[in-house]
């Protein structure tokens, strides 16, 4: 009699089963949905850094972070200008993105455990491997951090600076003072009227924030990097779909350079009868539609804003005001680290 009682409950447990994988599909579906009912991508970036995310006197916006959101905006509606840029500061970037105000956050942002574990939320890779490092007037002949004992030096609150400078110094036995600012611009104008010896932040900041000072050319970035700074995009926990995403169109950036795709020649590449060619530009397979896209998304990104390095160059490289060199952000196969996983 036990029989025909255990094959009716199999049926009732696979419905329930079913019920909790399509409920889990569709929240994951949840942020895709929103921003295209919304008609915008909402992007958390910085309040103005050079290279990254600043707005010039029109209010358009250009930087290698505002290419991520960009390329995002054209991976879902085949228009790069579908974005809201929403300008935060370090200390209330994150509440944005726990609330909803903005959709991704890329604002050169430093990957760590706290981070990835206290925040709710992840980071989807690195768009930029940075470090922080000095900023100092020349007329002080300093030559390295190692001469900076008892340096008074302005830090910006809210970032992982003030930790790197603690450890910093008193793990070579140095003495300093902390003047300590909210804003990143505060900061400057107190270590350009002389408040402080020293700047610190990440290297890449220190580059771009010595083209406002009045003189840059007085100032220079010390050798030493004291600390690891991987820079990148975060999304809201889970919302594994959204992740995806916004995971893959930084690698496709990457990938694209990889592949010699460039914003020049994708429409021919996009004929290439090679099998990774082919994965990537979406005539073999439906990769595309398992991020929830279309199969030409990959060529939606590299028309928007390039490859990575095409990004990097025009933002932050040779052939921006910064010149900084591509470094670690070199492509793997170049002497660098930086890496994408493959397409396919």
């Amino acid at each position: 009699m036990k029989r025909p009682f255990a094959m009716k409950r199999v049926p009732l447990l696979f419905t329930f089963a079913l019920a909790a994988v399509f409920s889990v599909q569709a929240a994951s579906a949840e942020t895709l949905k929103t921003v295209k009912d919304r008609g915008m991508l909402s992007c958390g970036v910085s309040q103005g850094l050079p290279g990254f995310s600043s707005p010039d006197d029109k209010g358009n916006w250009t930087g290698l972070d505002v290419d991520v959101c960009r390329a995002i905006a054209a991976a879902i509606f085949d228009d790069p200008t579908k974005v809201k840029f929403v300008p935060l500061s370090a200390k209330d970037r994150f509440t944005a993105l726990q609330s909803g105000e903005i959709d991704v956050l890329s604002r050169n942002t430093t990957w760590t455990l706290s981070r990835d574990t206290s925040l709710g939320a992840n980071f989807t890779g690195v768009t930029y491997y940075d470090g922080q490092g000095f900023l100092v007037k020349k007329s002080l002949k300093v030559n390295s951090a190692l001469e900076l004992n008892s340096a008074s030096v302005c830090v910006q609150t809210g970032t992982t600076t003030e930790q790197n400078l603690a450890d910093y110094f008193k793990g070579n036995n140095m003495k300093y003072e902390v003047i300590a600012f909210q804003s990143a611009d505060e900061t400057v104008k107190a270590y350009e009227s002389g408040r402080c010896d020293v700047f610190t932040s990440d290297v890449s900041q220190l580059y771009a924030e010595r083209l406002k000072l009045a003189n840059p050319a007085d100032h220079v970035v010390l050798p030493e990097v004291i600390s690891k700074e991987p820079l990148g995009p975060m999304v809201r926990h889970g919302d594994d779909q959204w992740f995806d995403i916004v995971k893959w169109t930084l690698f496709a950036m990457i990938d694209a350079e990889e592949l010699g795709v460039t914003q020049k020649n994708v429409d021919e590449m996009a004929k290439s009868d090679k099998p990774d060619l082919k994965r990537a530009f979406g005539t073999d397979g439906n990769l595309g539609e398992q991020l929830g896209l279309t199969k030409d998304w990959f060529s939606r990104i590299v028309k928007a804003v390039g490859n990575y390095g095409e990004s990097f160059d025009r933002n932050v490289g040779a052939g921006s005001k910064l010149q900084i060199a591509r470094g670690l952000n070199q492509l793997w196969n170049k002497g660098g680290i930086q890496y994408a996983p493959p397409i396919r």
